[in-house]
């Protein structure tokens, strides 16, 4: 004998719940994966390509659809397309514990291997393979922020490994190529070299100086700036590569 579920009901399955509490009560719209991401950053532009279904509910996972005067009295308007942007907009993304772990594991490894890609051993000048970043980060308790994304996170994890972890790790240098007018050179080139780890090149033509050298990567912005304020636009650094080897003889 089938089951009458009530009108008021749709089950869905295998959805991207978006969650916005307003007025005192909770929406919710069920989404495509991944689809909610690429509309937030103008990726995609169609709703019918971002909802499952053109309904707002008061809970996906029950099938319980709002009523139209919650919705008017919550977001003041009546126009579906325009709550649903709202919510899109402003809510938060319900993630299940599953997906929440795959996604932590995910980012950490991602991490790791921008870690791996910007650091080094200072003895050996060579960087370590992923999986003793991975146990360094083990060590020092680091603490992925799911809330940001892998490339903002490297710093703060290099600087834990550093107090946190007995794994020896310097930020891997940066190799630059510098050129600017040899007339700017003759007074900014003294300035420009005490930052550098090694000078590889430095070579003074008629019209132009250009220097290549290794620098701490916090180096980079302090030379740029000096560029940019003596320079007027004449000068110019240029990152060549970033994680270092060992120097052969």
């Amino acid at each position: 004998m089938p089951i009458n579920l009530p009108s008021n009901q749709i089950k869905l399955t295998n959805v991207s719940i978006v969650r916005l509490k307003k007025g005192g009560k909770r929406f919710e719209i069920a989404c495509y994966k991944n689809k909610v991401q690429e509309w937030r950053n103008g990726v995609e532009k169609n709703l019918d390509d971002v909802l499952q279904i053109a309904n707002i509910f008061v809970n996906v996972s029950k099938g319980e659809l709002a009523k139209h005067q919650d919705l008017q009295k919550a977001f003041g308007k009546a126009d579906q397309d325009d709550i649903v942007k709202e919510i899109l907009k402003k809510g938060e993304v319900q993630v299940n514990e599953r997906e929440r772990d795959h996604d932590l594991t995910a980012l950490r490894r991602e991490i790791a291997t921008l870690v791996a890609e910007k650091s080094v051993d200072p003895s050996t000048q060579r960087p370590y393979p992923v999986s003793i970043i991975e146990k360094a980060m083990n060590e020092a308790g680091f603490s992925v922020q799911p809330g940001k994304n892998a490339k903002s996170q490297v710093s703060s994890c290099i600087k834990e490994l550093q107090t946190k972890s007995t794994l020896p790790i310097k930020r891997a240098s940066m190799r630059v190529r510098i050129t600017m007018p040899s007339e700017d050179a003759t007074r900014l080139r003294e300035k420009v070299i005490e930052g550098a780890e090694k000078i590889e090149n430095d070579e003074m033509g008629q019209q132009q100086w250009e220097a290549i050298m290794l620098i701490d990567p916090g180096q980079f912005r302090v030379i740029n700036d000096l560029l940019q304020k003596e320079c007027k636009g004449r000068g110019r650094i240029e990152t060549m590569t970033f994680a270092a080897t060992a120097e052969t003889n």
